[in-house]
């Protein structure tokens, strides 16, 4: 065999085919395209969330989850009901002469009704000054008791089924049956306006909460639930939402 027939052999011997990537590596590829891809995700998540809590785009979206952003307690010496008064020029006044009829569906007993017995509390700021809920909503003809901590109002004639004891912000619910009552009918009782524009004889527009999450719909269809926190600020600045330490109350 000639010298050149066999460097012929001997290179083809020595060629080798190419090498085919092994199962493991082309998995540890498959995981890290798959980390990427949820890095992006997660990202473009984040992102939706920034835009909505700014106000971006043309509303929630559907799937959007509530999120409670409050950080403070409401704080100050507790009232007569455990909670913190509220101080400073009330929103507005009583009703110069209540007469105890039906409101909005809503009647005033000579006793408080207890099978239904709820407390939400109320907070309104207006230019970011707090504007107490006074005592004695709801309560037919509301007479001052004096304690230690404050001022409580019992009635001489009747309790409508919404009402409020003290200048603390809490509005009672003490109904003969398990009912849905609203912040509107509250305001009825009251005989003041709530609308998207307007809280009691403040105007403006409105940053609403809700348990410290934002809302966006009239606050007069706020539901009043057990120890929910309600939190209205008309025009500007806007005070962060704080929450109610209802642990120390028997509320």
């Amino acid at each position: 065999m000639s010298g050149a027939r066999q460097r012929q052999r001997a290179k083809g011997r020595t060629k080798t085919a190419p090498r085919r990537p092994s199962k493991r590596a082309a998995g540890i590829r498959a995981a890290k395209r798959r980390r990427i891809a949820a890095a992006v995700a997660g990202i473009a998540a984040v992102a939706a969330a920034i835009a909505l809590l700014s106000g971006g785009g043309s509303g929630p979206s559907p799937t959007a989850v509530a999120t409670d952003v409050s950080t403070a307690t409401v704080t100050g010496p507790p009232g007569p009901e455990g909670i913190p008064q509220q101080t400073g020029a009330p929103l507005a006044g009583l009703p110069a002469s209540p007469d105890g009829r039906t409101v909005d569906g809503i009647q005033c007993n000579a006793m408080e009704q207890v099978a239904y017995h709820i407390h939400a509390h109320l907070a309104v700021f207006v230019d970011g000054t707090l504007r107490p809920i006074p005592g004695g909503i709801g309560i037919v003809t509301p007479v001052a008791e004096r304690t230690n901590e404050g001022t409580l109002y019992a009635a001489t004639d009747c309790y409508d089924w919404l009402h409020t004891h003290a200048q603390d912000g809490i509005i009672h619910v003490e109904s003969p049956t398990q009912t849905s009552y609203t912040l509107g009918q509250s305001f009825a009782i009251w005989g003041q306006p709530l609308s998207s524009s307007a809280v009691g004889p403040a105007e403006g527009p409105l940053t609403i909460f809700v348990n410290g999450t934002a809302y966006q719909a009239d606050p007069a269809d706020i539901g009043l639930a057990p120890h929910e926190d309600i939190q209205i600020d008309v025009g500007s600045p806007a005070t962060p939402p704080e929450k109610v330490d209802w642990s120390g109350t028997r509320l």
